[in-house]
């Protein structure tokens, strides 16, 4: 799942990403570079992240249930989406306490003022009885670059595993861990955090998270490199029948995405439906393009 072109400076082999593809292929590419891997489009892709997140949650916020805010990180790649996904969460926590903590010193400012730009991409203040971002994530190739910087659990699940139906598990807990109150079935969270396979009971199929609707998937610099339009819809066609939006961020404006395939484009200023191939409601931030899609099937 390459995501892009790379500074060499973060482990990532030579600045082309042309020129590794050539030499070394894609798959041994990211077998060289997994554990090391970094994206350096992260303040384009946190800042996308953090101004869909913001108008998501005044749209969205009172219809989110308790326990079931959950993200799915597909091509998690070091944990660039998931780290950003946090972070907001936990500034938004942090503007709640400081906003409880002015009540009553400062009666100057108007609730009903209009909110600067600036201000507009700051994360809205979040109640402790708000639900927090229960995390899944994938990635044939980076899980311990994942692991590393989010000191979080990823699969090595493919995209074409996905489309088949799997699923992971909550990255809170080692990839492989025994269910509790079972006794161990699988080698040492460890291995599995290297890239060895995993043990049956550590995929989640569709049938086990079938009550939990997955409020985003959340795919950053990689759907573009499914080369196969028929293997692109097999993966999206499958999401759309487990989770509400599809956030993809890249370089440019592909993968295309069609009419017929379980979801429609969503303009995140109007917070509507608009054509596949209007360019409104799109973000774009520090070169990283965010488009957000709508699944038709949940």
């Amino acid at each position: 799942m390459p995501r892009g072109n790379r500074d060499a400076s973060s482990g990532n082999l030579k600045h082309s990403m042309r020129d590794n593809y050539t030499e070394h292929g894609v798959d041994e590419y990211y077998k060289k570079v997994g554990a090391s891997y970094r994206n350096p489009h992260f303040p384009g892709v946190k800042a996308c992240i953090n101004v869909w997140l913001n108008r998501w949650w005044r749209m969205r916020q009172p219809h989110i249930e308790a326990k079931k805010f959950m993200v799915f990180d597909m091509a998690c790649g070091s944990g660039e989406a998931t780290a950003a996904v946090l972070e907001w969460w936990r500034d938004g926590r942090d503007a709640y306490s400081a906003r409880q903590s002015r009540r009553g010193e400062d009666s100057d400012s108007d609730p009903g003022t209009a909110v600067s730009p600036s201000r507009s991409r700051l994360p809205p203040p979040i109640a402790p009885d708000m639900p927090v971002p229960c995390i899944i994530a994938a990635d044939p190739y980076t899980t311990q670059a994942f692991h590393t910087r989010t000191h979080l659990y990823a699969h090595p699940l493919s995209f074409r595993d996905i489309a088949e139906g799997k699923l992971p598990e909550i990255a809170s807990k080692p990839v492989g861990a025994p269910k509790p109150n079972n006794p161990p079935e699988s080698p040492s969270p460890e291995g599995s955090v290297r890239g060895h396979s995993p043990s049956k009971s550590s995929i989640s199929t569709a049938a086990t998270l079938e009550a939990n609707i997955i409020e985003m998937v959340i795919c950053s610099f990689a759907l573009h490199l499914i080369e196969k339009p028929s293997e692109l819809f097999a993966l999206l066609w499958e999401l759309s029948l487990k989770s509400r939006w599809l956030v993809i961020l890249a370089p440019h404006k592909r993968p295309e995405i069609k009419d017929g395939w379980g979801w429609c484009k969503w303009d995140v200023e109007t917070w509507s439906e608009c054509r596949m191939t209007d360019s409104v409601g799109e973000l774009l931030e520090e070169r990283v393009h965010c488009r957000v899609y709508r699944s038709l099937n949940v």
